[in-house]
């Protein structure tokens, strides 16, 4: 395999706009319905729950830890809430599906939105069944990406020792506790962000994948002797 990645044993994946493409705009539909809760739950107007939804993302990681840190909103029915959308928007990705079948160890995804939402969108990727664990911020006990008690929870959870693991994300923040922890670290967005705690970048993850996968066949697989 790529000698940056010849020691990996378990593959990270982010979930939203990294097991699938910006452009399907999934997250847009989340973010109305993350506006709407804010304007009940704290009865302003929508000017006012746009900005303070984008303020808490910006300063805690998410909008709920926001809520909860500032509020002591309940996180249960915000996550079942704001993750109930239409998800026919996203295609099945048959190409995705066959490299993360291909990559040796252990696969799992860590969003910072919940498992059952998570489980959504690989179903309708046609990435279900691909991975051995899925972890949600309620598996963090509701800590955000990118705070490193919300890293150290999961892998912990999981059992991943993180000197043998990759991290792929399209929030390059998220990056930095990993990078950190010594995983290696992959940035899945359209433009590159050059820093020190960001490894690799791709705007194709499926075509990277392919490429690690490639050239770890004659390595896994040596030609045999006459």
């Amino acid at each position: 395999m790529h000698p940056d990645f010849h020691h990996v044993k378990t593959w990270v994946f982010d979930l939203d706009n990294t097991l699938y493409p910006p452009r399907y705009r999934l997250f847009d539909q989340i973010e109305v319905k993350m506006t709407d809760w804010v304007m009940q739950a704290l009865g302003v107007g929508r000017t006012e729950a746009n900005r303070l939804r984008q303020h808490y993302w910006h300063k805690y990681g998410t909008t709920l830890a926001g809520l909860m840190r500032e509020h002591g909103v309940d996180p249960a029915p915000y996550l079942t809430e704001v993750h109930d959308i239409d998800f026919s928007l996203l295609p099945a990705d048959p190409a995705l599906a066959d490299a993360l079948a291909q990559l040796p160890g252990r696969r799992i995804v860590y969003t910072n939105a919940c498992a059952p939402y998570a489980r959504n969108v690989l179903r309708a990727r046609g990435l279900d069944g691909l991975f051995d664990a899925i972890y949600g911020i309620e598996h963090a006990g509701f800590l955000p990406k990118p705070e490193r008690a919300a890293f150290d929870a999961i892998f912990a959870l999981d059992g991943t020792t993180p000197a043998t693991a990759a991290m792929f994300e399209d929030d390059a923040r998220n990056l930095r506790a990993p990078h950190d922890l010594g995983m290696r670290t992959v940035h899945v967005a359209d433009q590159p962000l050059p820093a020190l705690h960001i490894h690799h970048h791709t705007d194709d993850l499926t075509g990277f994948l392919a490429r690690l996968i490639r050239d770890a066949l004659p390595l896994r697989f040596p030609a045999p002797r006459n």
